[in-house]
């Protein structure tokens, strides 16, 4: 029988502990919250007013259902004033010893069948639960910031917490009007042990001088549809909480993906922490404040440098060069697309057209627009025809046999001095353009799918890459509409090398059993603001795209963490590709 729960005990009334007493009270129940004294107290009564303030401000809240939320919850100083509450929701900093010290006195005040929750974000339940005596019911609550508002709560059961216990605390989750994902005790539960990875590894990379603060956020945000980019977000989170959360992480897994990057060490002793103290990666106009200050970002690139553009050849047939030639005569420039025969060459046309078709329905271009960008496209099947193009860009399968046959037929035929470009998403820039005797004209231009739509182009530059041809490849992405990004010629650029670990770290996650793959989802979503969990991801990817990516990345880095998951490996061996196929982690 599901437990009757109407009285709620909170310890601890920071800023996490103050929101759930709130989402408590709105949900009808008596809550009692306990601080270590009446200063904690004040602070804690000040929090929940301001937020219910601004919720009756909001019209999310009437003034009578303000004052009867305010009159359900008790405050007090003393663990003996949870003697009667049917559950106790515990939200002390992240302290081992505190949290043990807090709960084994719990155990003498409280009834023997009440369930101890803790919200910690990254400490092991089953640690906590031992100084009791009933470790079968003490589960982890993980709300997010601010608990008002977000609507994931992790519930972590530990080898020994009873099932009727996650039962009854998914039940009472749902109660809140919260959206709960089961998992086991890991360092770091689900959104944290998938999100802080990536985080860190983004640090990484600006810590390598790989990529600009801003080109590494834009890259994720234009690329990935998220919300914000990684070094944006850690100055949200907090460096020092970040940090924190790494390096707890790291001592549980030994995963020297999880080990802090230095710098954030460095941060932390300098005091940017972020928002809080008014400066991070970014600069800030006060401390908490949302206002990033504009600086002078030394850019790299002098566009004044950049070599006219005018006419563009592009070779392939594929989704990715026809979407490629769209955006360049959309924007006005003469396309010659160059394919294998004249049959496919036609084909991509009426493709161009169809796409064109569609934007002229839906009212984003007007019927003569369409026309003449559809008049710039030339279809050819000579290389030769490619002679006098300022830019060509190769779209053609990912085979770097394949990309460097073609590279060398460039090389034969196209004038000295135009640009030659690269779409590829993960092969060595430098092994296309070694295949030339010319080198230093040689560039990626990574378009992201479908081309029209999506705003992000990473520049890729080799190591033998000349500067006015990053700044004509950094002009030609502003004229065409699209963001441009910097990186150096490494697996994965900055995109692919951050999200498919991340990626393949939910399908270990998977494989490990601790939590289901529509939990996993729903975490990544709900709780992080992601436009989709890493299941639907890889299965709209494709579970080979993704397995090639992510060998890739493991033969550059030759990183333990990086090596495919064997799950990802038996999927792919099995046929089972994703959306494509009808079947990957999820069936269609």
């Amino acid at each position: 029988m599901a437990r009757d729960i109407s009285t709620v005990g909170v310890v601890g009334l920071g800023t996490m502990g103050a929101g759930i007493a709130e989402v408590l009270a709105r949900s009808g129940l008596d809550v009692v919250t306990v601080e270590l004294d009446d200063a904690g107290v004040a602070r804690g009564r000040g929090h929940i007013e301001h937020s219910t303030e601004r919720a009756l401000s909001g019209g999310k809240l009437d003034a009578a259902g303000r004052e009867a939320l305010l009159g359900r919850i008790r405050y007090g100083t003393s663990l003996s004033d949870l003697s009667e509450v049917d559950l106790v929701v515990e939200a002390i900093p992240e302290s081992l010893g505190l949290k043990a010290d807090v709960f084994a006195e719990l155990d003498k005040i409280t009834r023997p069948e009440v369930v101890f929750a803790s919200n910690t974000s990254s400490l092991s339940i089953t640690e906590i639960g031992v100084h009791t005596a009933r470790p079968g019911k003490v589960v982890g609550m993980h709300f997010f910031n601010p608990a008002p508002v977000q609507k994931l709560v992790e519930i972590v059961k530990t080898v020994v917490t009873e099932p009727e216990v996650v039962t009854d605390v998914v039940a009472f989750a749902e109660r809140l009007g919260k959206v709960p994902v089961v998992i086991g005790d890991r360092a770091g539960f689900i959104a944290n042990a998938l999100l802080f990875g990536y985080l860190n590894h983004a640090v990484r990379m600006y810590e390598q001088r790989y990529a600009t603060r801003e080109d590494l956020d834009a890259a994720m945000r234009f690329g990935c549809g998220y919300p914000m980019g990684p070094l944006a977000l850690l100055d949200l989170i907090g460096l020092d909480t970040a940090y924190e959360i790494l390096d707890t992480m790291y001592h549980q897994s030994r995963n020297r993906l999880h080990a802090p990057a230095p710098l954030l060490k460095q941060m932390i002793t300098a005091n940017l922490l972020g928002r809080k103290t008014g400066r991070g990666f970014y600069a800030y106009d006060a401390p908490d404040s949302p206002n990033v200050v504009a600086t002078d970002v030394a850019s790299t690139v002098d566009v004044s440098a950049a070599r006219p553009v005018a006419r563009v050849g592009v070779v392939g047939t594929g989704t990715m060069a026809t979407g490629i030639a769209e955006v360049f005569a959309k924007r006005g420039l003469d396309v010659v697309l160059r394919a294998r025969s004249l049959e496919k060459a036609q084909a991509s046309v009426a493709r161009v057209k169809k796409s064109l078709d569609k934007a002229v329905v839906r009212g984003k271009l007007s019927e003569e627009d369409a026309g003449l960008a559809l008049g710039r496209i030339t279809p050819v099947t000579d290389f030769e025809a490619l002679a006098d193009v300022d830019l060509v860009v190769e779209a053609v399968a990912e085979e770097l046999s394949v990309k460097q046959a073609v590279f060398a037929a460039l090389d034969e035929v196209v004038r000295p001095g135009a640009v030659l470009a690269t779409t590829t998403s993960s092969l060595p820039v430098i092994e296309c353009a070694a295949a030339t005797s010319r080198p230093a004209d040689v560039i990626g231009l990574h378009f992201f799918n479908p081309a029209p739509v999506m705003k992000l182009v990473e520049v890729v530059s080799t190591i033998a890459t000349a500067p006015d041809i990053v700044a004509t490849a950094s002009a030609v992405c502003t004229a065409v509409g699209k963001h441009a990004v910097h990186c150096g010629d490494r697996a994965g650029f900055i995109v692919n090398a951050l999200l498919f670990p991340y990626l393949n770290d939910a399908v270990k996650m998977l494989e490990a059993h601790y939590a289901g793959a529509d939990d996993i989802d729903t975490a990544m979503k709900v709780g992080c603001g992601l436009p989709m969990g890493p299941f639907e991801l890889l299965d709209v990817v494709g579970l080979d795209v993704s397995l090639a990516i992510q060998r890739t990345l493991y033969n550059e880095f030759r990183e333990e963490g990086f090596a495919p998951a064997p799950l990802l490996e038996h999927l792919v061996t099995a046929g089972r590709l994703g959306r494509k196929t009808g079947k990957g982690f999820k069936d269609y």
